[in-house]
């Protein structure tokens, strides 16, 4: 959606809002006329204040609060804004939909919504990892930036919209941790012949380097490490990964997750569904899902730094990644993108105009907030 269309219905959202805030209605003036009759209302626009029931499937379990609890944030707002006449029942992976089926049942109007992370469906086509994150990718507000303010949401929209789906950004990690590892990297070799689970555009980089990417869903991860059938494992960070105890099978604990700088959850709509919807539903939805980013970065913020401290405090091994594993990861990506980008015109389109916007965003978060944020870290 073009921001100027989105700006003029979040208007006209807002004014409905104020509206049922106030529990008034707008009486009819008098006709201009000396007819007894009063003049007609107007027609309601299709779907404006009728009652909606929606179901939305996140790819996410119920125990994860920070991500799956994004969509209930979403779909509480919702609610809020309609006087309950808007409702969005949200299911957890695996209860209507398995997480991975998501993507198709939203393109099939199986379900009317999902909460996800697009580079899951990296195996359809690449591209879609736009939508989230790729390998040493822009960060949380660099990627609002381009999704706002450059050509991101307009791009995006246009690739996800011959799927059948409206995407709107609905949450953001920040960046990750680069995971648990069983032994530690001290070079690049030690990646030789590393089982790591992990998939998508970081494990086309990792397999470059050697490494054994393992596709393992998120239950199945903890056994996989205790068991030693991987080496490695990525996940999210020190407040979900310390729920999931992958401190109890992992000793050590490196970053940073160079894969995903800034990674975005987003609501996938049902294109005939959201064109359903009236101006003012659609407004109350974006605003929700806008609401719903943001609170997501915030509950992150707060509670990684507690479980970090309480990670350390029990034995955990916290190890940066050494420079000459990060160049040689950041090489091997710079041609995974160019492979790519000589094979599919699509995310060519996309990635030129990502990287070009991601240069200039680097360049000023160089100058002012990265040299704020580094000068802070050297305080004692």
């Amino acid at each position: 959606m073009e921001r100027r269309n989105f700006l003029a219905k979040a208007g006209a959202g807002a004014a409905a809002l104020g509206l049922v805030a106030c529990g008034k209605k707008e009486e009819a003036k008098p006709a201009a006329s000396t007819a007894a009759a009063p003049a007609a209302a107007p027609a309601a626009a299709p779907g404006a204040g009728a009652e909606i029931h929606w179901r939305l499937a996140s790819s996410f379990p119920k125990s994860l609060d920070t991500i799956y609890g994004g969509a209930e944030v979403m779909a509480k707002r919702v609610a809020e804004a309609t006087g309950g006449k808007f409702q969005i029942q949200v299911f957890a992976g695996g209860e209507i939909v398995p997480g991975p089926a998501v993507f198709d049942a939203v393109k099939d109007n199986t379900v009317e919504m999902a909460h996800t992370a697009s580079y899951y469906f990296f195996g359809k086509d690449p591209t879609y990892a736009f939508d989230c994150a790729i390998p040493f990718g822009m960060n949380n507000r660099q990627l609002d930036a381009w999704m706002r303010y450059g050509n991101g949401g307009k791009l995006l929209g246009e690739f996800f919209g011959k799927s059948n789906i409206v995407p709107i950004p609905c949450g953001n990690t920040g960046t990750q941790m680069g995971g648990w590892f069983r032994n530690e990297i001290k070079t690049v070799a030690d990646i030789q012949g590393l089982k790591i689970r992990i998939g998508g555009f970081a494990g086309e980089v990792l397999t470059k380097l050697g490494a054994v990417p393992q596709q393992i869903p998120g239950g199945d991860i903890y056994p996989s490490l205790e068991k030693g059938t991987i080496d490695a494992a990525e996940w999210v960070g020190p407040y979900d990964d310390q729920k999931l105890g992958f401190n109890k099978v992992a000793k050590y604990y490196y970053y940073p997750g160079w894969w995903e700088g800034g990674p975005q959850l987003s609501v996938y709509v049902n294109s005939a569904k959201y064109a359903e919807l009236s101006p003012e539903y659609k407004a109350i939805l974006h605003m929700a899902c806008a609401d719903a980013h943001v609170d997501m970065m915030a509950k992150y913020d707060a509670k990684n730094p507690i479980a970090l401290k309480e990670l350390v405090g029990s034995g955990t091994q916290l190890r940066q990644f050494p420079k000459a594993v990060m160049d040689a990861s950041h090489k091997a990506a710079m041609e995974v993108y160019a492979e790519t980008s000589a094979k599919n015109a699509e995310f060519k389109k996309i990635y030129d105009d990502y990287k070009k916007f991601m240069d200039d965003e680097v360049l000023w978060f160089r100058i002012a907030e990265g040299s704020y944020s580094n000068y802070l870290a050297t305080i004692k």
